[in-house]
């Protein structure tokens, strides 16, 4: 009989799939912002005419097939069957908010998520704190900060050799690191940076404008940002899958989750 352990509160599992819907809508809706205008700047630029770090430009390809050409920082990335496949958008419309071009009503979306998110996470933070949650499951011991711990836990990922029995009843290194990172570096520098592409916001907190050079500036790194979650997002998946989905996923509706055998098959 393997030992079952109960892993995360009931908070904790609510507050985790309100925070995933939102941030998959905010996501897809982003996109769709970043259809009306795919390129992103540095400084204070912003003009068609502009110098562009990133641009998706539709084109056409000799054999007639919708084709965009990526250029970041100037080199040129040919696109098929993913960018540019509609004239009027950069990104397909199965990945965005609505599905068709339509700036305002993917703005309303986008904020609306956007809000619900700080206040969720607001929420978590707050419950987590008071609970000693952060300290106690998320905060590194000394050990596990040490390069050599850091190394073994990265190659031990890389030979898809998981934690098993007693060394699975806690996040190891990497969960921690990754964990912090969303939390405490990546969550504030999107919010910061959303912020400071507002008028109202640049009007009253005019060091947001000046902190990141530039509006466009902010749009970039909150692009940027944005994508880095995505990544998150795709290997934190891909590890559920790996480790065994019926065990991570049920962990995390009903809490109780059951430590994988120490006997190696």
């Amino acid at each position: 009989m393997r030992e079952a352990i109960y892993r995360h509160t009931i908070a904790t599992r609510v507050l985790h799939w309100v925070n995933a819907l939102c941030v998959f809508l905010m996501l897809m809706s982003g996109l769709q912002i970043l259809n009306a205008h795919p390129r992103l700047y540095w400084g204070q630029y912003g003009a068609n005419a502009d110098r562009a770090v990133l641009d998706i430009t539709p084109s056409d390809s000799s054999d007639g097939h919708a084709l965009a050409m990526l250029r970041i920082d100037g080199h040129e990335l040919p696109s098929t069957r993913f960018l540019g496949v509609s004239r009027d958008m950069a990104f397909p419309g199965w990945l965005t908010i609505p599905s068709y071009r339509d700036l305002a009503t993917g703005r309303r979306w986008h904020f609306f998520f956007a809000w619900l998110l700080v206040f969720n996470s607001g929420l978590y933070f707050s419950i987590s704190f008071f609970r000693g949650h952060i300290k106690r499951d998320l905060l590194p011991t000394r050990e596990q900060l040490a390069p050599t711990q850091i190394l073994r836990e990265f190659w031990n990922h890389l030979k898809l050799r998981f934690p098993r029995g007693e060394a699975a009843r806690d996040y190891n290194s990497l969960q921690k690191l990754a964990y912090l990172t969303i939390l405490f570096l990546l969550a504030p520098m999107i919010l910061a940076t959303g912020l400071t592409m507002s008028p109202d916001i640049d009007a009253g907190y005019p060091w947001l404008v000046t902190l990141f050079g530039g509006r466009q500036s902010a749009r970039t790194l909150h692009f940027i940002c944005a994508t880095a979650v995505v990544l998150f997002i795709v290997i934190h998946l891909a590890m559920v899958v790996l480790a065994g989905p019926v065990n991570e996923i049920r962990s995390m509706i009903t809490g109780r989750y059951v430590l994988p055998s120490s006997r190696m098959k």
